[in-house]
């Protein structure tokens, strides 16, 4: 009788190097793999919109604004993530090594959609909320004109504040302000 086949367990370098080999994207999660899955007009519009909007706020500053194909390396998490749009304030994620993936974001972005939103809410967060240089975290819902930003107090604490049709969304980390109907410029709701 032959034995089952064992899934090969990567750790994060292994994976690192694996990756850059695949026609698809895969995340990292403590020694597994996960395809990533495509998704919906909206979500691609409200991503662009968004990574369009932080990109002409940090215009002259020492930020940039990644789109969902670069890699952010969590090694606290022993995790790799593809978010959909983040910023980096930090010179370290300007160096030649971290081209691949960068570790010290200020700003993450998740559009949620069915499939991911219970994740992106709970684990995914407790995973980024080990980045020391996390600042803020925004999640914009794709079905309706709705974002949750959650920013770390002084305390160390998460705290929410959402915001809705004809709200600003500020964000401190980077210095830049968000108009949540430009996030939903073109999308059929």
């Amino acid at each position: 009788m032959e034995l089952p086949k064992r899934r090969p367990e990567f750790d994060i370098d292994a994976y690192m190097a694996w990756e850059e080999d695949q026609p698809e994207r895969h995340e990292y999660l403590g020694g597994e793999v996960f395809a990533m899955s495509g998704g919906t007009d909206a979500h691609y519009t409200i991503l662009g919109n968004a990574y369009a909007e932080l990109r002409a706020a940090l215009s002259g500053k020492p930020c940039r604004a990644f789109l969902s194909g670069m890699k952010l390396r969590v090694d606290r998490a022993d995790a790799v993530f593809y978010p959909d749009v983040f910023v980096t304030c930090d010179p370290r994620d300007r160096q030649p090594e971290a081209s691949l993936a960068k570790q010290h974001p200020a700003l993450i972005i998740e559009v949620l959609s069915d499939s991911t939103a219970a994740f992106d809410r709970g684990r995914k967060f407790e995973h980024y909320q080990q980045i020391d240089t996390l600042q803020e975290y925004l999640l914009v819902e794709q079905d309706r004109k709705h974002a949750d930003l959650f920013r770390k107090n002084r305390e160390g604490l998460w705290v929410l504040h959402p915001a809705g049709e004809g709200d600003v969304v500020r964000l401190e980390s980077v210095g830049a302000e968000l108009v949540l109907e430009g996030l939903y410029e073109d999308v059929e709701l």
